[in-house]
C-alpha cells in the first residue's frame, strides 16, 4: 500500500497498517536501521521511531546493542503459537465434545480465561428445544459460572487473588455467589472434588458442570462443562455425567500432550 492510501485511511486504521508494515518489512530482513526501514515502507523516519519505540516497549522489537539497528523478537512467534495450539485443541475438543452431545443430547462448552470473565471458545448445542442460549466468544462472569470456576480453581493463587480483585459480583440469581470468601471455599471444594458447579447461580432453571482441561505442560487452560436445565438433571446421573466430562478432558489433554490427567 503506498504512503498516499496510507494518508487516506482513518487515524487508527492508518496507524494499524504502519505498524503491520514495519512488522513485515523487519521480517524480510535479520535487522534494518531507521532508515533503510523508514525508505522501505515509505514514511518518514521520525514516525518509524515513534512507532519501533512502542513496539520495543511492547516486547515485539528489540534493538541490536546502541546501534539504530532493529530487530523482531520471538513474542510474534509466541502469539502465533497460541493460535496454533488454540485450532488444535478446537480440533481435539470437538471430537469428544460430539461424543457427550451424542449421549447426552445437552449443550456441551469449552472456556478459556478473559480477563475478569470467561470466553466460549466452542459449542455444541443441545438438541433439545428446551436448551441453555449461548454462542462462541460470548462472555460470562467467572464467579457465576462453572468453567469459570474450574479455571480459577486450577489457577495460580497470586493470579486467583488479581482476578479476584478486578471482579464485580453481581447478584445473577438467589443463588449466585456474592462475596470472594465465599468463591475461594468453592474453589477448594472444585480442586478437591474434580469438578465445579453451577446450581442456577447464572441462570434459574440451569444446571452446569464443568471439568479441567490440561495443556502439555499441566496447566489448565480451558474448562469442559455441559450445561441442562434443571427439569433434566438428575443427582442419581450426576456422577456419569461427571465421568463422561472427565474421560473426555483426560483425552483432549493428552492430545494436548498432557498424560497424568488426575480424575
Amino acid at each position: 500500500m503506498a504512503a498516499d492510501d496510507l494518508d487516506k485511511q482513518p487515524d487508527s486504521v492508518s496507524s494499524v497498517l504502519k505498524v503491520f508494515g514495519i512488522l513485515n518489512a523487519l521480517g524480510e530482513e535479520r535487522e534494518m536501521g531507521i532508515s533503510e526501514l523508514a525508505q522501505q515502507v515509505m514514511m518518514s523516519k521520525s514516525t518509524v521511531y515513534r512507532f519501533l519505540q512502542t513496539m520495543k516497549t511492547l516486547g515485539y522489537v528489540t534493538q541490536e546493542g546502541e546501534s539504530d539497528k532493529y530487530s523482531l523478537t520471538l513474542k510474534l512467534f509466541e502469539l502465533g503459537s497460541k493460535s496454533l495450539q488454540n485450532v488444535d485443541l478446537i480440533r481435539y475438543a470437538n471430537v469428544q465434545m460430539r461424543e457427550i452431545s451424542k449421549q447426552t443430547k445437552e449443550a456441551i462448552h469449552l472456556g478459556a480465561l478473559d480477563d475478569d470473565a470467561i470466553i466460549y471458545i466452542h459449542k455444541i448445542d443441545s438438541l433439545y428445544n428446551l436448551r441453555m442460549y449461548s454462542r462462541i466468544g460470548r462472555r460470562n462472569p467467572i464467579h457465576t459460572t462453572a468453567i469459570g470456576k474450574v479455571l480459577m480453581a486450577w489457577s495460580d493463587p497470586q493470579e486467583v487473588q488479581e482476578t479476584l480483585s478486578k471482579i464485580t459480583f453481581t447478584r445473577s440469581t438467589d443463588n449466585t455467589i456474592l462475596c470472594a470468601e465465599d468463591f475461594i471455599s468453592v474453589l477448594e471444594l472444585a480442586k478437591e472434588q474434580g469438578y465445579a458447579e453451577d446450581i442456577e447461580e447464572q441462570e434459574e432453571g440451569l444446571r452446569c458442570i464443568a471439568v479441567p482441561v490440561f495443556d502439555r505442560f499441566g496447566i489448565v487452560t480451558v474448562g469442559l462443562s455441559i450445561s441442562l436445565p434443571t427439569i433434566r438433571f438428575s443427582e442419581e446421573n450426576k456422577p456419569e455425567i461427571i465421568k463422561m466430562l472427565h474421560d473426555a478432558a483426560r483425552n483432549i489433554s493428552s492430545q494436548m500432550g498432557y498424560h497424568n490427567y488426575p480424575f
